[in-house]
């Protein structure tokens, strides 16, 4: 029974952001074309006769999806902050749980829509094939599991304050760091030709997602009622 309601909870929180989302259209008009300027801007930094870009290409991946994460979960509380809402939001009745992992769901779907869009752009701009399809696709579930449950649990913390926008990126990114490193390394694997050498980081990424999931269905509640 509580399993249930704690899905349909979830449901409720990640339709509605979602539906949000759609309908202005930020993610597509804004997000996504930034997102792509950035690989664009990444490939002009860097020498391709060199070799350098295609070796750092997983690596320039995941650093435009980190600044794309930090855009929807600032996006995610920022639809919340006026009119009170957040207040309205705390007083359904809704688990707090549930809410958190609604929230983090729908960032989730938004940076898996968008990493799809910057995984063409690596091909088209950085000119690289792909070895390992099953290696990328479970990293980027995974670690955007991470990225998007990190990022809702510093977005609560951070969502109450004057300085949130400039405060949310130094609370998130050392969080968010060995996510970073072990889905650049497995990405990498995958687009290098050597799938096999990816699979320790992808359980890596596993065990992060995981911590960061149950760290935000525990600690959610009390972080709401402060914000």
């Amino acid at each position: 029974m509580w399993r249930d309601t704690l899905l349909h909870d979830t449901a409720v929180v990640a339709g509605k952001d979602l539906r949000i989302e759609l309908r202005s259209r930020v993610a597509t008009n804004q997000v996504a074309p930034f997102a792509l300027l950035v690989l664009l801007l990444f490939a002009f930094a860097l020498d391709p006769d060199r070799g350098v870009l295609g070796r750092a290409a997983g690596g320039l991946f995941w650093v435009a999806v980190l600044f794309c994460a930090l855009l929807a979960v600032q996006r995610a509380f920022a639809l919340e902050a006026g009119e009170g809402t957040r207040d309205a939001l705390r007083l359904s009745g809704l688990d707090p749980a549930a809410i958190f992992l609604g929230k983090a769901g729908a960032v989730a779907v938004e940076l898996l829509g968008l990493e799809a869009l910057l995984g063409a752009g690596v091909v088209v701009f950085y000119d690289r094939a792909l070895h390992g399809p099953a290696l990328l696709v479970v990293t980027c579930l995974l670690a955007t599991a991470g990225l998007a449950a990190a990022g809702t649990v510093y977005g609560a913390l951070a969502a109450g304050l004057r300085v949130r926008e400039t405060l949310l990126p130094l609370l998130l990114l050392p969080v968010v760091a060995p996510v970073l490193l072990a889905a650049t390394r497995a990405s990498e694997a995958a687009l290098g030709g050597s799938p096999g050498d990816g699979w320790p980081w992808v359980r890596l990424l596993g065990v992060f997602a995981v911590i960061y999931v149950a760290f935000g269905i525990v600690a959610f509640g009390p972080l709401l009622e402060e914000s």
